[in-house]
């Protein structure tokens, strides 16, 4: 069983920056955040998979990266340009395969979450 921590959120101005960070326990093989807001359901934002691959929602496209660290076993969310609709709880999520998939079954381990909150 992998764990997943995740850290690095927390209260921001519209227009700023964050960057959450999440390690994991042990060897994965697609890495991704999802996040969900109260009263909506969790939603894909962006995966990590193979050589560097990666895909976003289109909601973040352009504003958030995604980088990993294999030889730390940690995955990266660079959030830039925040708005307040970015607030929700992000989590990070890994499968045991390597593929890009947008769907919550596909992934095995997901972390606690962290707050995100953008403020106007």
């Amino acid at each position: 069983q992998v764990q997943l921590v995740e850290s690095g959120g927390g209260l921001v101005q519209a227009g700023g920056s964050l960057r959450l960070s999440c390690v994991a326990s042990g060897r994965t093989g697609s890495m991704g955040w999802f996040r969900q807001a109260p009263g909506t359901e969790r939603e894909f934002v962006g995966v990590s998979w193979g050589a560097g691959s990666t895909r976003y929602s289109d909601s973040v496209k352009g504003r958030f990266t995604i980088s990993r660290d294999n030889a730390k076993n940690t995955l990266y969310l660079q959030m830039n340009s925040l708005k307040r609709e970015d607030t929700a709880t992000y989590y990070c999520t890994a499968s045991r395969r390597i593929y890009y998939s947008q769907k919550i079954s596909d992934y095995d381990y997901w972390g606690q979450g962290t707050q995100v909150t953008v403020s106007s």
